[in-house]
């Protein structure tokens, strides 16, 4: 049996947020006070649908960081720092949750329910544990202005959505294999994480402050935490995806953040800034600095198309960690996109075995082993990612084609009409509908 012939082109969107999520939201009682403010802006959603959001959305945008951290101790400091921050926050009830991510680029970001997440990379440049409750009551001020589900709101009216990747030509062909991987590794981000304006920033910023000096830390961690992103945005801009690549960064939002420390903080300049309990509780994750600054440079090179210079810094990584997830998939990532299947393979299953609750290497070996067309193989990891984060259906129609060609047709037909209740159009479509005619399924 021939495999179905895919062109590269937009076949599936993947939405962040999809019409349905807003069924109940009243499209012209469109405005609602801010919380933190007290301004009226720009909402559609109720919290509920928030929150609902929130739980759709952050795992997907957690696994494309590499997962969270496997050190539980650190993920339990940045809770508890976290949970401190929200508890003086105005909107305290919210089920928040902060974790730290295997991702190596610098940054932070929140969903509008308050699942909040900073990756390594960024953990890596902060010097105390006020510079943290500066970065993380940043994010709680997003959660507590709605700046999330105001960008949403704003996407909803303007009928503009998240675009996802194309799912490529021929299984047998590259695109097919690093298709899939690209258009499952995006989901998450989408319209909850768009580009905040300025005045959300400084609002965040403004808010930040205030709950961190509430928390008992000093303002003077908020300052640092800008010249931090300040230097580096200046001198790798380049290099890697920065904090705040989300979130505007500018000369005026130090500015302002200095300002506040002398004026509306200025009696709180001497709470403690709580170096050393920061040291001790990131002393892990900052011995993997080498290993870190390797992965950055190595998806600075991959952006690049810079396959050779990619391969030596992940390979760099590796040998720093061996037992790194991230370094491990981002190898895994780099192979695929030479076509150097097997070695891509390799890793992705390395990957898989060192993080089996983590769903990203189980797409890329699915998609690996699509295109050796190791059926069984295919089925086995495509389906752990399907349990682990559900709704993708790409990967249902892929399940679905993996079945078909381990000579399951009752279970295949099960997956592509699941597939065809989602999507009607394109050759995958086609192909779907073309085996439940053939099979008795459908007319």
């Amino acid at each position: 049996m021939n495999a179905p012939r895919f062109d590269r082109r937009q076949l599936l969107r993947l939405l962040g947020i999809g019409a349905s999520s807003f069924a109940a939201a009243p499209l012209l009682s469109s405005c609602a006070v801010n919380p933190a403010t007290g301004s009226r802006q720009l909402m559609m959603l109720s919290e509920a649908e928030e929150i609902s959001l929130d739980r759709q959305q952050s795992p997907q945008q957690f696994s494309s960081d590499y997962g969270p951290l496997r050190d539980q101790g650190l993920n339990a400091y940045l809770d508890g720092v976290g949970r401190s921050l929200a508890a003086r926050s105005h909107r305290p009830h919210l089920p928040y949750s902060f974790r730290a991510v295997n991702a190596a680029y610098i940054n932070a970001y929140a969903f509008p329910g308050g699942s909040i997440a900073a990756t390594r990379g960024i953990l890596v440049e902060m010097e105390n544990e006020a510079e943290l409750s500066g970065l993380l009551g940043h994010e709680i001020g997003h959660v507590s202005a709605r700046h999330s589900a105001q960008q949403a709101s704003k996407s909803l009216l303007a009928n503009i959505f998240v675009s996802g990747a194309s799912l490529a030509s021929s299984l047998a062909g590259l695109g097919a294999a690093s298709d899939l991987v690209q258009g499952v590794g995006n989901l998450g981000a989408g319209a909850l994480l768009a580009r905040y304006s300025r005045d959300n920033e400084r609002e965040a910023d403004a808010l930040g402050m205030a709950y961190q000096t509430r928390a008992g830390y000093s303002p003077e961690g908020m300052v640092g935490l800008m010249r931090m992103l300040q230097k580096n945005g200046r001198s790798r801009a380049s290099a890697i995806e920065m904090m705040f690549a989300t979130h505007p960064m500018s000369d005026e939002r130090l500015a302002n953040v200095q300002t506040a420390a002398a004026t509306t903080y200025r009696d709180q300049k001497g709470l403690p800034l709580q170096r050393e309990r920061y040291l001790d509780h990131t002393a892990g994750v900052r011995a993997q600095r080498p290993l870190i600054t390797a992965l950055q440079k190595g998806s600075e090179a991959m952006g690049k198309k810079q396959w050779a210079g990619a391969e030596e810094q992940f390979n760099q990584a590796v040998r720093l960690g061996p037992d790194d997830y991230a370094a491990r998939v981002m190898l895994a990532k780099c192979f695929l996109a030479q076509d150097r299947r097997d070695e891509a393979e390799r890793h992705a299953l390395h990957a898989a075995s060192l993080y089996p609750e983590e769903a990203q290497a189980h797409v890329l070996v699915g998609a690996t082993s699509l295109s050796a067309k190791k059926f069984a193989q295919a089925h086995e990891h495509l389906a752990t990612y399907d349990r682990l984060l559900p709704g993708n259906q790409e990967v249902l129609f892929f399940l679905g084609y993996s079945l078909e060609h381990m000579d399951r047709k009752e279970e295949a037909a099960r997956k592509y009409t699941a597939y065809l209740q989602k999507q009607r159009q394109g050759e995958q479509a086609q192909h779907a509908a073309s085996r439940l005619k053939e099979w008795g399924y459908a007319k």
